[in-house]
């Protein structure tokens, strides 16, 4: 009894009890509007509104809103663009704009106006905002809608609170960007009847930290923790409305923000003696505790291979807790992808630096310094001694510590997790209890500054402008909260059932954990019918695919899903 409460377990139970507050207030508003319905006419998609692009036989319709009352009306409005086939077309006298209605016999490939699939794009990196189209361009959208895909391009708010034209000003950050989709998902759904495609087929993809948005879109469907948020905004809430998503492609997803910082430095910080890694600086200290609590996440989460075995960190291997099941699971994913780079490469191979003729001539490349990658000829195979090396040779940390949580407030995602009263906020908890643990130990190092604890502890306890705690904010952004069964969030949200995730191996900004731990719990989630995961070898933060062309490859992938 009486055993010291850490801030990890104080702020989860404040995430619970906001969010039961949310939930409570939530199922107010809904009982209030029972009583009077909400008037969502203003909603409603104007017929007599589209506009047409003869040359590529596109309809569309720029600045649909989706919500009544927009926070940032610049930004929370929608361009939705259209297959000619699917709408048939009577021209207004103002000789710009025709009246359309669904064309019900209209049809691209396999599509028709009815059950045509919907591509929504997220290009937010860095967490920047999403802005609308103003202004009408076919270039990102002619490839959608040949295909006979519809495509809606929604603005949502970035990572910074920001000022509307009229000198108003707007939050910005988490949620809001995730919300924002939400309530244009929800106003598409609304009008279902009359909005060529359907809107039980909406995919939703993106790259980087779009592709981390998009994730969470679809990890999140219906999630209660969101309905004081789009309450606020003016979303469409009436009974039966919906913001799940039947899809989503991410490259490179830079999410999971509650372990990543850790994740990082276990898989790569520990690794490293540079910068902020090096010896004698408090940083390195702090990066070797990080990682010691990752394996505290791994060995608390329920993570399972594919047989349904959990899988967890041990000590040993030369480093902290380089040993166990997760740890050959990662090693394995390594593996896996080098061996499908020697499947996949018509030899001879060039890059920037140099050309090989042949399969072990790239190895031997590799093996430049020192041997970590035996290659067995005959089975055109190779093996990895350890993700130590591979690091060092092939992805070495290119974050300081830590990766998402600067002690400056300088990294993006401190000012995703910022909020009304102040732009930028700290938001690892864990981090916090480990400067107010360890103060003494980091005071006697280089580089400490003696505010940094109370900075951190003064941060993760912090409220939003509609009084939610921050962890709860952090947890909504977080795939993992819903997704694996040792987050208080699972089984509470509707699951997209088709996900397609890519990241370039080599890549810097973000630990292989992030996408590989995303694709085990979904492996395991009964919700989920279809999973594509790959890591692709020699291509880092990008629209990284084994080959061919992502654009074209993801249509393909929609296809495949709903055939």
């Amino acid at each position: 009894m009486g055993g010291k409460m850490t801030r990890r377990a104080f702020l989860s139970a404040g995430a619970v009890s906001a969010g039961l507050i949310g939930a409570m207030g939530a199922s107010n508003l809904r009982e209030a509007n029972s009583q009077a319905a909400t008037d969502y006419s203003s909603l409603a998609l104007d017929g007599s509104a589209w506009q047409y692009d003869s040359d590529n036989d596109i309809y569309y319709q720029l600045g649909v809103r989706y919500c009544l009352s927009p926070a940032a009306p610049a930004i929370e409005s929608m361009g939705i663009y259209a297959p000619g086939a699917y709408l048939s077309a009577t021209a207004n006298s103002d000789g710009s704009t025709y009246t359309c209605k669904l064309n019900e016999d209209g049809a691209v490939g396999d599509y028709t106006a009815r059950d045509a699939p919907i591509a929504m794009p997220v290009t937010t990196n860095g967490y920047a905002p999403q802005n609308p189209p103003t202004s009408y361009s076919p270039d990102d959208v002619k490839t959608y809608t040949a295909a006979g895909m519809v495509y809606v391009l929604a603005g949502c708010r970035g990572r910074s609170n920001g000022t509307n034209s009229d000198g108003s000003e707007y939050d910005g950050g988490a949620p809001w960007g995730v919300t924002d989709l939400k309530a244009a998902i929800r106003c598409l759904r609304h009008n279902g009847n009359t909005l060529p495609g359907s809107t039980d087929r909406i995919f939703i993809f993106g790259v980087s930290a779009g592709g981390a948005q998009s994730a969470v879109v679809a990890s999140t469907g219906d999630a209660s923790e969101y309905d004081p948020y789009l309450q606020s905004i003016g979303a469409v809430t009436e009974d039966g409305s919906s913001d799940a998503v039947c899809g989503v492609a991410c490259w490179c997803p830079v999410t999971s923000l509650d372990s990543g910082n850790e994740a990082y430095e276990w898989m790569m910080g520990q690794f490293s003696t540079d910068d902020t890694r090096a010896q004698g600086t408090w940083t390195r200290a702090l990066s070797q505790d990080m990682a010691r609590e990752f394996v505290s996440y791994i060995n608390g989460s329920d993570i399972e291979d594919a047989d349904g075995n959990r899988l967890t960190l041990s000590e040993g291997g030369g480093g902290i807790y380089t040993s166990g099941s997760y740890y050959d699971q990662m090693l394995s994913t390594i593996e896996g992808s080098l061996n499908n780079f020697l499947v996949d490469t018509s030899f001879p191979y060039s890059t920037d630096d140099a050309t090989y003729n042949d399969a072990q001539a790239y190895i031997d490349s590799l093996n430049s310094d020192e041997e970590w990658v035996t290659y067995d000829a005959s089975s055109n195979t190779a093996t990895v001694s350890g993700i130590g090396a591979f690091v060092k040779h092939c992805k070495p940390p290119t974050k300081a510590v830590a990766a998402f949580d600067d002690p400056d407030k300088s990294a993006m995602e401190n000012l995703l997790m910022g909020d009304h009263d102040q732009d930028a906020r700290h938001f690892d908890a864990t981090m916090a209890d480990l400067m107010e643990d360890n103060a003494s130990d980091y005071s006697s190092l280089s580089g400490y500054d003696s505010s940094y604890a109370s900075d951190w502890a003064n941060d993760v306890q912090t409220k939003d402008a509609l009084g939610i705690e921050q962890a709860a904010r952090l947890n909504m952004y977080s795939p993992l909260y819903y997704l694996c069964p040792s987050g208080d969030g699972y089984g509470t949200s509707t699951v997209a059932p088709n996900w397609r995730i890519r990241s370039g191996i080599t890549q810097g900004e973000t630990s292989l954990a992030t996408e590989l731990n995303l694709a085990l719990v979904l492996a395991h989630d009964s919700s989920v019918s279809n999973l594509d995961f790959q890591t692709v070898w020699a291509q880092g933060h990008t629209v990284a695919e084994r080959s061919g062309d992502h654009t074209q490859n993801l249509i393909a992938w929609i296809a495949s899903s709903l055939s």
